[in-house]
Formats: C-alpha cells, structure tokens, sequence
C-alpha cells in the first residue's frame, strides 16, 4: 500500500477531531479515514504534478506550431489573393 504523508496527515488531523471516548478503535477509525480519502481521491481522476508538466509543455509546442501554421496559411492566402487580382 503506498504511503502518502498528505493523506497520513489528514487522517491524523480528523482523527484528532473525533471527541475523545466516542471512538473505542482509534486504529479502525484510522484505516477507515485513510481507505474513504483514498477512494475519493482516485476518484477524482488527478495527475501528479509531473505528469500535468509534460502536458503544459506539448501544449505549449502545439500552440506554437498551430501559430506557424497559421501565419504559413494567412501568407498563403495574401499571395493566392495577390496572384488572382494580377489576372483580372
């Protein structure tokens, strides 16, 4: 099972929350915080962060080429435009 300190954290935090002699297995209490945090957050569908900067930078590079490719089309158009008006 990974360990995740972020999750280990919280679990504490709402543990601690919990009034004292309501609880009578603070270790069940626990493993359940920990498996309800775990199943909601993977539900969630996140990315690490690394994985969210592989994306930004080729979305980064495809913006760059869609404004090549963009200028190459508009140069394009300007001079089919020019050659047409030069025939008539």
């Amino acid at each position: 099972m990974m360990q995740n300190p972020t999750i280990d954290d919280l679990v504490h935090r709402l543990a601690a929350a919990v009034p004292a002699g309501t609880d009578p297995a603070p270790g069940e209490l626990r493993a359940g915080l920990r498996g309800i945090l775990r199943d909601g957050l993977r539900g969630l569908d996140l990315v690490t962060r690394e994985e969210y900067d592989v994306q930004r930078c080729v979305l980064l590079r495809t913006r760059e080429k869609l404004e090549e490719v963009e200028q190459r089309l508009l140069a394009l158009e300007r001079a089919l435009g020019a050659s047409l008006a030069q025939r008539n």
